[in-house]
């Protein structure tokens, strides 16, 4: 299908750099087709994927037969963000949490559920800063963060994630380098934030300065762009580059300034903020570049095989070098061998779950 002069295990490779979404809650002939020919590295689950426990273990299962040790990820972050909410009772939101040690009990029911459901990796917390006078925008932020500052972020999500780690759960921070400014939500249209390099650095930076590194443990870069900032990068049309795509944001202010060496996978590459400015196969192909390691194509088949087959053609005339590719294979291979294998399947024990979820809502 595709033309290229790599051989097949460069090809094999290029499928571990992405992230993809699956259209529904089996593996029916056109989504085993898909997966075999891309082989991605992961899969992330969304409502559609999920009806009930033992379908969505019996799915992680067909995943892991087709797959080779798949990253298998969801966004369980509770409130707005609850995948599971037809499985267990729905979970309140991380911004109803005032305590660390709730977030802790959070974190560790939320872990103990995905591990027994098969999947090993929450694209949670969300460590956006949104204070009293960020509060109001209608940016889609709503009650996902944790915490009212900087400190309460760190010390909430902290717990949260050593929650999630009591059940060897990968966690992800994100939006990397911080939403809690933004006016608009990048679902829809990229945010310009109107940030000063000190404000970005003293206050989006710090829950990334506290929490990094620390072992299982991936970042997600938003699609936002920095007006005010000296890092902020323009694209060749002369428009502000959102951080996802930008090698100022990713390599530079991550990898070497805050030196974070871990996974870091790009939010939705089919959102609108990405998709309308730059079309999948760029937007692929600059996110990689940048310094991503994973690439998140969450729902259109055709955008998943247009962004492998611009990453192949990328890599087969050179505009990718070895080098940057083989980093991004290194951190995901090293991500894979930390990933914890499934519980064994428990129905009772997502009942007694679920209670605890309604136990934990009503102490809040």
């Amino acid at each position: 299908m595709h033309t290229s002069v790599l051989d097949q295990d460069r090809r094999s490779q290029i499928g571990r750099l992405f992230c993809i979404g699956i259209a529904g809650p089996e593996i029916d002939a056109a989504t085993e087709e898909l997966l075999r020919e891309i082989q991605p590295g992961g899969v992330c689950l969304f409502a559609r994927n999920i009806r009930e426990a033992s379908q969505v273990r019996d799915l992680c299962t067909g995943l892991r037969e087709v797959l080779i040790d798949p990253i298998i990820s969801i966004d369980q972050e509770g409130g707005t963000v609850d995948r599971l909410r037809r499985i267990v009772t729905p979970l309140a939101a991380a911004g109803d949490v005032s305590k660390a040690n709730d977030a802790e009990k959070m974190g560790a029911i939320v872990g103990e559920l995905l591990r027994i459901l098969g999947i090993n990796t929450d694209f949670a917390p969300v460590v956006d800063v949104v204070d009293d006078a960020r509060k109001g925008a209608s940016n889609g932020l709503f009650t996902r963060p944790f915490g009212n500052s900087k400190e309460e972020v760190v010390h909430l999500a902290r717990g949260f994630l050593n929650g999630l780690q009591k059940h060897e759960i990968f966690g992800c921070l994100k939006h990397f380098p911080g939403l809690g400014a933004a006016k608009v939500d990048s679902h829809n249209e990229l945010p310009t934030i109107e940030l000063s390099d000190d404000e970005l650095f003293e206050v989006d930076l710090y829950p990334y300065r506290e929490l990094l590194p620390r072992p299982n443990v991936a970042v997600m870069v938003a699609h936002a762009a920095y007006s005010g900032v000296s890092l902020q990068e323009k694209g060749q049309n002369g428009t502000l580059l959102p951080s996802s795509l930008s090698g100022a944001f990713i390599s530079g202010l991550l990898r070497k300034q805050i030196g974070f060496d871990g996974l870091v996978f790009t939010d939705d590459l089919e959102m609108g903020a990405i998709l309308r400015g730059y079309g999948i196969g760029d937007a692929c192909r600059m996110a990689l570049v940048a310094g991503a390691d994973v690439l998140c194509i969450c729902a259109d088949p055709a955008n998943v095989r247009a962004g492998y087959a611009a990453i192949e053609r990328t890599v087969a005339s050179g505009g990718i070098s070895e080098e940057r590719l083989d980093e991004s294979l290194r951190r995901i291979s090293i991500a894979k061998e930390s990933l914890a294998a499934p519980l064994p399947f428990d129905e009772t024990r997502i009942r007694d779950l679920s209670e605890e979820i309604a136990d934990f809502n009503s102490s809040l």
